[in-house]
């Protein structure tokens, strides 16, 4: 049988408890902000906006059709739970802003298909201290569904 002792230094010690400290930092931080930073939308005028939804693929009117002030509840219902489901399924997440007053736009959608001539689509944006922080496009007639943002 063979035995071997080593006898470390504390300066190498040290520094290779550093070394791996320093490592499992990097990992962590690569791993961690691998997908988790949606893309931020500056919303600040309506140029900015009408940018966005062509990007989107959608042809809307060149103003908005209505704007208003929305206060998110502090504690949300069913319906809120839901529709939040939507917005992280494209990349947002609207509890952040629970309790906050949101501005939201809405717009006509004049080129979704099977929906063309008529009045009943609708996008809407929803815009916090400048940034987008959700939206959807759907149909207010009886019976209607409700999409992303994306084409």
């Amino acid at each position: 049988m063979f035995i071997r002792s080593v006898k470390l230094k504390r300066p190498r010690l040290w520094l290779g408890a550093a070394a791996a400290v320093v490592i499992a930092l990097v990992v962590w931080a690569v791993i961690g902000a691998a997908g988790k930073h949606p893309k931020v939308y500056t919303l600040k005028t309506e140029a900015d906006r009408q940018q966005f939804i062509r990007e989107m693929g959608w042809e809307t009117s060149k103003e908005y059709s209505g704007c208003r002030s929305v206060d998110l509840p502090a504690e949300w219902s069913e319906v809120y739970e839901q529709y939040n489901k939507l917005q992280k399924q494209q990349g947002f997440d609207l509890e952040p802003f629970k309790g906050r007053t949101v501005e939201v736009y809405t717009y006509p959608v004049y080129n979704y298909e099977g929906h063309t001539d008529k009045d009943c689509m609708q996008l809407t944006l929803m815009v916090c201290d400048d940034k987008l922080i959700g939206g959807d496009v759907c149909c207010t007639e009886l019976g209607g569904f409700m999409q992303g943002l994306k084409k």
